[in-house]
């Protein structure tokens, strides 16, 4: 299979990184203000997975993310405005709030979590892929979780029914080298976390993930695979992160050289530079970009800081079983 990547196609892999980008940058100064609270996972040199898995998929597929998830939700068509709003707690975020940074859901563009757990995802992912098999032929679960989970029985425990079960799962890891602040060699005797799949008999490849080209065309390949009924897919990504691992890391694990290095193979610069030295974009395309997003970065924040707080009243809402299922009967969510 060999993936063709047309002008718009390789705008819109463009655009979704930078978008990505430049929301958590804003993030980080809403952080800094105390509009945001908790905990911040940010995606800084990592937007090439997201954006390279999510164009390999189609809107009856499931996702299911980590607590690094924002660049997952808005590479999925999560709204910025509900995310931005979840964010600050409000009602009008995509969970009513009460999920914050770590726990993006939206069931229309089946995003299932944001999940706080290292690793906690992966049997999720397995339930739904399994209920897609029997109720949704065709459809895909795309599971993503870094190399930290790989450490993890959840991971091994899934990756073996995935296969016994021939589940319809593409395993998407995110290997930013760092578990947290654990080098990747100190903490696993195979470093190749692909070849843990295959010992699985599972299909899988490593890919450069500082090159969002590749991450599609490699997702793409996964795609086919799946759809044809063939059993669960592995990407080990080869990604990194430029910032820290959340708000509250030192970094003492790494030195600023070996960040700056990595910073050489920006994912969104690289792709910009071989865009413009092909005439693939222009200087006057790349302004429009960077203004569209700057507009919808401001409309969000606009919309999170109208937004409203729950009242405290409220705070045992959906807290009960019987009271969640007697809500959900009288709305209408698809």
């Amino acid at each position: 299979m060999k993936l063709h990547l047309g002008r718009s196609s390789l705008h819109a892999l463009y655009r979704q990184m930078l978008r990505i980008r430049r929301f958590e940058a804003k993030c980080v100064e809403l952080y800094q203000a105390q509009k945001i609270r908790g905990f911040l996972h940010l995606y800084d040199g990592e937007e090439a997975v997201a954006a390279g898995v999510m164009a390999a998929l189609g809107p009856g597929d499931a996702v299911v993310a980590t607590y690094r998830e924002h660049g997952h939700a808005l590479a999925r068509g999560v709204p910025m405005n509900a995310i931005l709003a979840e964010m600050f707690g409000k009602l009008e975020g995509c969970c009513r709030g009460r999920g914050g940074s770590m726990h993006i859901f939206d069931r229309r563009q089946r995003f299932f979590g944001g999940n706080a757990i290292v690793g906690g995802g992966l049997p999720l992912a397995a339930g739904i892929a399994l209920a897609d098999q029997r109720l949704r032929p065709g459809a895909i679960t795309a599971c993503f979780f870094g190399e930290g989970a790989v450490g993890e029985g959840a991971f091994h425990e899934t990756m073996n029914l995935a296969t016994l079960w021939r589940l319809p799962l593409l395993f998407v890891c995110e290997n930013n080298l760092y578990a947290m602040g654990v080098p990747l060699q100190d903490g696993e005797s195979e470093t190749d976390i692909w070849r843990k799949a295959q010992a699985y008999r599972m299909a899988a490849e490593p890919v450069d993930a500082m090159d969002p080209v590749k991450v599609e065309a490699a997702a793409q390949r996964a795609v086919e695979h799946l759809r044809a009924g063939k059993g669960p897919y592995f990407l080990e990504c080869h990604t990194y992160r430029f910032r820290a691992h959340s708000m509250f890391d030192t970094q003492a694990y790494r030195t600023r050289d070996e960040i700056e290095g990595w910073k050489q193979r920006d994912p969104i610069e690289r792709l910009r530079a071989w865009m413009a030295d092909n005439h693939q974009l222009t200087a006057d395309e790349a302004a429009a970009i960077e203004t569209a997003i700057a507009a919808e970065i401001e409309a969000a924040v606009a919309f999170a800081e109208a937004g409203t707080l729950e009242s405290t009243d409220e705070l045992e809402r959906f807290v009960l079983m019987d009271e969640v299922v007697q809500e959900t009967t009288r709305e209408t969510v698809p």
